[in-house]
């Protein structure tokens, strides 16, 4: 008796949870068929400061997602430990697709640089693709003696212990291109980091710094203006941009393999609706298409993506080869955001 009463008691359970299911798949069918809701914008979330890099290119492609999905595009800056807080607010976000997170390759080099990371990088966000790669360049203070990389490295061999490298704070692109240039000429520096790029360029403008590796969206300018001196730009190719043409390559310049590009991408809380997540891909791959969007990254110096990576699976198992390869460098060099 006491079996029976409990399978009727399990049954009686199940009965009562079967169209609370069905409500709840319902509903997230509906969330699919209406998204974008036209009274609820889409919110970019941008894990830096504003005037940035990444903010520079959040609100780019926050107008070409707008021509794409119909509705307003809006950016909210939330920036700090490594750009772990603003991670963080998007993997709480209701996961409806309105709230989505833009960020560069700190998104790989988190787990090793943040301490009691809030979140897990791979398994709490939903990926929708890599929009853009930006080429890093190597520059100077204006009084820096040398006049091409042959010089420079000869200069810094002549002055180790006594070189000032900048950089735009823990986990940053400059940081991170900073670590892996000393580890490649196996010379020590200084580190000063900044709570951004702009006043670490004031500094190394003024020359209270010696030198400084950022993205070309934060060093083109500088150096059309000859306010800084540039050396070499850090991909496997020399760049086409019109002032970074006649700049080597680190590779050509003796660093052989040296590589460092910073990419941006684009994510999604974990759990948002398969269908959502759909339109958001074919929304930010047309948005890669759109002329104005192309030429204004150009303009920064960017690449707009169009390999595989635009796939969220391709854009996954890219993220995960960038954690091996910046966990080693990290931890080598112990640095640490809290």
């Amino acid at each position: 008796m006491a079996i029976i009463l409990r399978t009727i008691k399990k049954e009686t359970l199940m009965t009562k949870l079967l169209p609370l299911v069905a409500l709840i798949a319902a509903s997230f069918s509906a969330l699919a068929a209406d998204f974008p809701l036209k009274d609820k914008p889409i919110t970019l979330v941008v894990p830096f400061s504003a005037g940035g890099p990444t903010d520079r290119v959040a609100r780019d492609l926050s107008e070409a997602l707008r021509k794409q999905l119909g509705t307003s595009v809006v950016i909210e800056n939330a920036a700090g430990a490594g750009s772990s807080i603003g991670a963080a607010k998007v993997a709480r976000a209701t996961p409806d697709g309105h709230t989505l997170l833009v960020n560069h390759i700190a998104m790989a080099t988190m787990p090793a640089l943040v301490r009691n990371l809030p979140f897990k990088v791979e398994t709490d966000f939903e990926y929708l693709g890599i929009i853009n790669d930006v080429p890093m360049t190597l520059i100077a203070k204006p009084s820096m003696p040398a006049n091409n990389y042959k010089e420079l490295a000869t200069w810094i061999g002549q002055n180790k212990g006594k070189i000032n490298l900048g950089n735009a704070g823990v986990g940053s692109a400059s940081h991170l291109c900073g670590l892996l240039y000393q580890n490649a000429i196996e010379t020590d520096m200084t580190t000063v980091p900044y709570k951004g790029t702009a006043p670490a360029i004031t500094d190394l403008i003024g020359g209270q710094i010696d030198l400084l590796c950022d993205q070309t969206t934060n060093t083109t300018s500088q150096i059309e203006g000859k306010k800084v001196k540039a050396y070499a730009v850090t991909t496997t190719k020399r760049l086409t941009t019109p002032a970074l043409k006649d700049l080597p390559t680190l590779a050509e310049s003796g660093l052989k393999d040296f590589n460092v590009t910073i990419w941006h991408g684009v994510y999604a809380p974990k759990g948002t609706p398969a269908d959502v997540l759909k339109k958001l891909n074919q929304a930010i791959k047309a948005a890669l298409k759109d002329p104005e969007f192309i030429k204004k990254q150009e303009g920064l110096g960017a690449v707009v993506a169009t390999d595989k990576r635009i796939e969220p699976a391709e854009h996954k198992k890219f993220v995960q080869s960038e954690i091996d390869k910046w966990g080693a460098v990290i931890k080598a060099a112990g640095s640490y955001a809290d």
